[in-house]
């Protein structure tokens, strides 16, 4: 019987499509300076290993970014300020019957902080977890391990983990938990109801 479920942070979000672009856009600023960036030093920023508002300062002057660290935080974490309903919906459900939810996110640890606050996310989720603070991402075993450290009384056979990308789903399987593909609403729900039988 499954007693946990772990939600991928994306999940819950419906993306318009990745920051970079949205700066190329709105900003004219080409995704040839901005790519090396969230390719690289941001993902130092992801595992918790290097402080977004510190490394970020010198690529906003080759970006010709004028609007400082906090106008740049802002614009990236409002423009993707946009919840899945019905998943958030079913969530509460789910709480409702005592089955514990968590979240579970590779991300830098201000942009885990506003999902926390200003989306709501501590309300949502019964407990969240993000990579910057944990250490290690996604789909490190060390990831799924701290998390199941984390819990008390509960088998690795009774949590189910939803993520969108596939390595974190094998990487979750191979940590001993059954794990899923999230797709569409529709198709999470027919997944659920075989697990929740």
């Amino acid at each position: 019987m499954i007693k946990v479920i772990i939600f991928d942070g994306v999940n819950c979000i419906t993306y318009q499509e990745a920051l970079s672009i949205g700066l190329e856009r709105d900003y004219k600023i080409p995704l040839e300076k901005t790519l090396p960036f969230f390719k690289g030093e941001l993902q130092d920023c992801v595992a918790g290993k290097s402080d977004l508002k510190e490394v970020l300062p010198s690529y906003l002057k080759a970006w010709g970014w004028n609007e400082g660290v906090d106008g740049l935080l802002r614009y990236w974490f409002e423009r993707d300020h946009k919840m899945d309903k019905e998943l958030i919906s079913y969530i509460k459900e789910l709480r409702s019957k005592k089955v514990l939810c968590l979240l579970a996110t590779n991300n830098e640890k201000y942009r885990f902080a506003y999902m926390l606050s200003g989306m709501g996310f501590t309300e949502i989720f019964d407990r969240s977890y993000c990579s910057a603070l944990l250490g290690c991402k996604k789909p490190d075993q060390n990831f799924f391990q701290k998390i199941f450290n984390d819990l008390e009384n509960i088998k690795k056979e009774e949590i189910l983990f939803w993520d969108d990308k596939a390595e974190n789903v094998k990487g979750a399987k191979e940590f001993g938990i059954y794990a899923e593909i999230y797709t569409t609403f529709e198709d999470f729900k027919a997944k659920m109801k075989q697990y929740m039988a």
